[in-house]
C-alpha cells in the first residue's frame, strides 16, 4: 500500500490537473520531513516501476493521477472542460451540478466563459505569449533548482536533489506558475501543449535543452528563428545576420506571421533599409556602417549639408542652381483659396485667410484692399467704410415706427424704442408701472390708531359690564371689577415702559 504522503501527493496531483490551483504548503512540508527521515514510502517504488514499464513500452511516463494504467492527466483531465465541469459542480469533485446551472443565465455564463477561452479571444501574438510561457518555465526551474533542501545530511540531500529534478513533482511547481490566472492566452497554450512539455521534461532535455525552441519553434510551429518570418521561416531582407540592414524592422521577424517588408528607421529607406531616406544624405559609409544626415530643410535629396547641396527639392520649392527657391503660389494659379479669401505665401506653402467684413472679395487684408464694398459699407477712396443709416446715408428712411430710434452698428443698424418706451408684441409703447392693488379699510391705520381703537373697544365691554353690575347681579359685579383691574393694570404698564424709555433716552 501506498505511504500517507504518498496518497495526498496523488490527491494533490489530480486536483491541480482537474485545472484548479490549490495550495500547496502542507504538502510540501509533509514530502520534505518524510525525505528527511530518509524513508521512502511503498508507493514511490511502485510509480518507478510503472514508470520503467511505461518507458519500456514507449510511452511518455508522464504526471500520473495516482492510479495503476493511467497516463498524462495533465493532458487528459486539464483544460476548458474540465474548468467548465468544475464551475457547473459548484466545488472541485461533485458529480451533480447544483440547481443554479438549470437557469438560462447560467447558460449564458457559460457562453460567455467558452467565449474568453476560444482562440479568436486571444490578443496577444501567439510566438509572443509561447516566448513568455517559456521564460516563465525556466524561471521556474531556476526557483525548484534546490527548493525543499537546505541543509542537514549533504551526501542524503545529492541523492535526493538528483531524484527530485527531474521528478513530476517538480514539473507540477514550475506549471503552478507559468501562467497567472487572469491570462487565458497563456493558460490556453499551457493547455494546447502540455503532452509537449511531459514529454520534453521527461525525455527531451538532454538533446534539447533550449526549451523555448524546442517547444514554440519545433513542436508547436509558432516562432520562427531570428531574421526570419512566415510559415515558413523566410528569411528577412538583409539576412538573418543583420535584418533590413540594421537600420529597420522586419515585419514578422521571429514569428510565423509578417510580410517581411523593412520598416527603416527615420532618415534610412530603400527596401533593404540600405540607402538614406528622402530628405537626408550619407555622411559615412563603410562596409558595415551607413550614418544618413539630414539635409537642408528645402531639399528633397541632396548631397550635402549645405542649401546649395540640393539635387531635388521639396513640393512648394524650385531648384535653380543647385539651390531651391520658395515658390509663391498666391501668384500663380498654384492657390485655391475661396471667393472671400487671399491668399498669403509661405515658405514652400500658402494660406488663405478670410477678407474684411467690409469686402466682397479681396486682395489682401483690412477695408484697404477690397474688391467690392459690402452691403452696409460705402467707398471712401480705397477704403470700405461704415455707413451710418440713422444719419440719412441709406438710400429709404430707417426706423420709422412710432416711438423708436435708430442704433447704427458696423455695417448695419437696429431699431430701438424711445427712452420711457419699452416694446411690447413688435410695438414700443409706453413703460408704466403697474397699477397698485386697492387697499383695504385697515391698511393705513397707524400703531396709535390701534391702540385707540383697543382701548374704545374694551371701554365699551367695561362700559356694558358696569351696567350689568348695578343691577345687583354679583357675577358680572365680580367679572367687572376683573376688567377694571385687569385695564388698569394694562395702561399702568403701558405707561410705564414709556415713562422707563424715556428717562433712558434722557427725555
Amino acid at each position: 500500500m501506498a505511504s500517507d504522503w504518498q496518497r495526498e501527493r496523488t490527491r494533490m496531483m489530480s486536483r491541480h490537473t482537474a485545472g484548479c490551483h490549490w495550495p500547496r504548503g502542507g504538502l510540501d512540508h509533509r514530502i520534505a520531513d518524510h525525505r528527511a527521515e530518509g524513508g521512502r514510502g511503498e508507493g514511490e517504488e511502485e510509480e518507478e516501476e510503472e514508470r520503467k514499464e511505461e518507458e519500456a513500452a514507449g510511452g511518455t511516463g508522464g504526471l500520473r493521477s495516482g492510479a495503476r494504467g493511467r497516463r498524462g492527466p495533465l493532458a487528459r483531465k486539464a483544460g476548458r472542460w474540465s474548468f467548465l465541469r468544475w464551475i457547473a459542480a459548484g466545488r472541485g469533485g461533485m458529480e451533480t451540478p447544483v440547481p443554479w446551472m438549470k437557469t438560462p443565465l447560467s447558460l449564458l455564463f457559460l457562453l460567455f466563459i467558452l467565449w474568453i477561452l476560444s482562440p479568436s479571444s486571444s490578443q496577444q501574438e501567439p510566438c509572443q505569449t509561447c516566448r513568455s510561457l517559456a521564460n516563465n518555465f525556466i524561471k521556474g526551474l531556476e526557483r525548484t533548482q534546490r527548493e525543499n533542501f537546505g541543509g542537514g545530511n549533504t551526501a542524503w540531500e545529492e541523492e535526493k536533489l538528483a531524484k527530485y529534478a527531474n521528478s513530476e513533482t517538480r514539473l507540477l511547481e514550475v506549471l503552478e506558475g507559468v501562467c497567472s490566472k487572469s491570462d487565458f492566452a497563456c493558460n490556453q497554450l499551457l493547455e494546447r501543449s502540455e503532452e509537449h512539455v511531459e514529454r520534453w521534461w521527461f525525455h527531451e532535455q538532454q538533446q534539447h535543452p533550449d526549451f523555448f525552441q524546442w517547444l514554440c519553434m519545433d513542436a508547436l510551429r509558432l516562432c520562427c528563428p531570428p531574421g526570419t518570418y512566415g510559415p515558413d521561416c523566410h528569411t528577412c531582407p538583409g539576412g538573418v545576420q543583420k535584418p533590413c540592414s540594421g537600420y529597420g524592422q522586419c515585419d514578422g521577424d521571429g514569428t510565423r506571421g509578417g510580410t517581411g517588408l523593412c520598416m527603416c528607421q527615420t532618415g534610412y529607406g530603400g527596401p533593404f533599409c540600405s540607402e538614406c531616406g528622402d530628405g537626408y544624405y550619407e555622411a559615412a559609409r563603410n562596409d558595415s556602417h551607413l550614418v544618413c544626415a539630414e539635409c537642408y530643410r528645402a531639399c528633397g535629396r541632396c548631397s550635402g549639408p549645405e542649401d546649395s547641396s540640393c539635387l531635388r527639392c521639396k513640393r512648394g520649392w524650385m531648384l535653380h542652381d543647385r539651390r531651391c527657391i520658395d515658390i509663391d503660389e498666391c501668384g500663380t494659379d498654384m492657390a485655391h483659396c475661396r471667393a472671400n479669401q487671399f491668399c498669403i505665401n509661405t515658405e514652400g506653402s500658402y494660406e488663405c485667410r478670410d477678407c474684411a467684413k467690409a469686402c466682397i472679395g479681396c486682395m489682401g487684408a483690412g477695408p484697404s484692399r477690397c474688391k467690392k464694398c459690402n452691403k452696409g459699407y460705402r467707398r471712401d477712396g480705397v477704403k470700405c467704410l461704415d455707413m451710418d443709416e440713422c444719419a440719412g446715408e441709406a438710400e429709404e428712411p430707417v426706423c420709422n415706427g412710432a416711438n423708436e430710434a435708430c442704433e447704427n452698428t458696423d455695417g448695419g443698424y437696429r431699431c430701438i424704442c424711445a427712452e420711457g418706451y419699452v416694446r411690447k408684441e413688435g410695438i414700443c409703447e409706453e413703460d408704466k408701472p403697474p397699477d397698485a392693488p386697492e387697499k383695504g379699510f385697515f391698511d393705513d391705520i397707524t400703531d396709535d390708531e390701534v391702540v385707540v381703537l383697543q382701548q374704545m373697544f374694551f371701554g365699551a365691554i367695561i362700559c356694558a359690564l358696569a351696567t350689568l353690575a348695578a343691577k345687583g347681579d354679583m357675577v358680572f359685579t365680580a367679572i367687572f371689577i376683573g376688567a377694571v383691574a385687569a385695564m388698569a393694570g394694562y395702561w399702568l404698564s403701558e405707561r410705564s415702559d414709556r415713562v422707563l424709555d424715556g428717562f433712558i433716552k434722557g427725555r
